[in-house]
């Protein structure tokens, strides 16, 4: 039972649950994180994005079983291997997916129940041809991600500042393509063909990717440069006013905080890149995320500094 658990997990892509933490935008960018409300129903949005997503990971891969079967990676995965049965995975796909709907339907506003929609139909698509369109794969890949911002939003109320959501844009852009650098780096041939399990791939040259890696990398952290800069410094709360002389207080209270956390940005797009290139680890963004020190050390560093910058020093 524990065996069959761990590899239905696995099946499920568990560890892809972390792209749904980008729900928590809304309200952690918005001063909304330690509003009861606005925190239960991030938390509530998220478990019902990792239900859609497991389910729709589920059946993209009874979709693609054949082929996985003679992919050199993916054919370890649990349903192409037979370690879970097609029939299970049907089961635990139609589960989770009505599930997850049915809890969109009566808990949450019409607007996030139609995010809800939109992202399934998407994912649904995704599965059965838009994977196997030049552009559109990529396109597809990054539209989910975007969708459970919309997703925080319809769920909270509250709306994230527009230069972020297109740093959201960017930054979505560029790990979908970063993830298709990666298989092209991992399935090439030494004649520079690509094997039929990913003929999509093909249409893909390394110069096209590098080029829409280098505009969208660049687009990541300078849209985040402009919403950090544009942003409203947050009011100063008294208590840390009392604490400070008046030409102090005036200082503090005119400078925009966010721009110095512009820098951990930065670096960690370029540390992504030197990941990708150097140690070909861009086909699994979450696994990078998840492993790598350096990239979550600067990741954890990011997160704090924002949060004492709008919820320690504002109010």
């Amino acid at each position: 039972m524990v065996e069959f658990l761990y590899q239905l997990a696995k099946a499920a892509r568990v560890r892809q649950w972390l792209k749904n933490l980008v729900i928590f935008a809304a309200i952690v960018f918005t001063g909304q994180f330690f509003n009861p409300e606005a925190f239960n129903s991030s938390l509530f949005a998220v478990l019902v994005f990792c239900l859609l997503s497991s389910g729709i990971y589920l059946l993209n891969d009874i979709v693609d079983v054949e082929s996985d079967k003679i992919h050199p990676f993916k054919r370890f995965r649990p349903i192409a291997s037979g370690k879970i049965t097609i029939p299970t995975a049907i089961t635990v796909s139609v589960i989770s997916l009505l599930t997850a709907s049915s809890l969109a339907l009566f808990f949450f506003p019409p607007a996030f129940f139609l995010v809800v929609v939109i992202f399934v139909a998407l994912q649904l698509a995704y599965t059965f041809f838009l994977k196997h369109i030049v552009l559109l794969d990529v396109l597809a890949i990054a539209s989910a991600f975007i969708l459970r911002v919309f997703a925080g939003e319809a769920a909270t109320g509250y709306h994230i500042n527009i230069w972020l959501f297109f740093t959201v844009v960017s930054l979505s852009l560029f790990l979908a393509l970063g993830k298709r650098r990666g298989e092209l780096t991992l399935l090439s041939k030494p004649d520079g063909t690509t094997p039929k399990t990913r003929a999509t791939l093909s249409h893909y040259s390394e110069k096209m990717l590098d080029v829409y890696l280098s505009m969208f990398s660049t687009g990541t952290w300078l849209t985040y440069a402009f919403y950090a800069f544009l942003t409203k410094p947050p009011a100063l709360r008294q208590s840390i006013g009392n604490f400070l002389e008046e030409n102090l207080l005036i200082f503090a209270a005119e400078r925009k905080w966010l721009m110095i956390t512009v820098p951990f940005v930065i670096y960690g797009v370029m540390r992504y890149l030197q990941l990708m290139y150097e140690k070909h680890q861009g086909e699994s963004p979450e696994k990078v995320l998840l492993t790598d020190k350096p990239l979550l050390i600067t990741i954890g560093i990011w997160g704090a500094m924002v949060m004492v910058i709008i919820y320690i020093l504002g109010n």
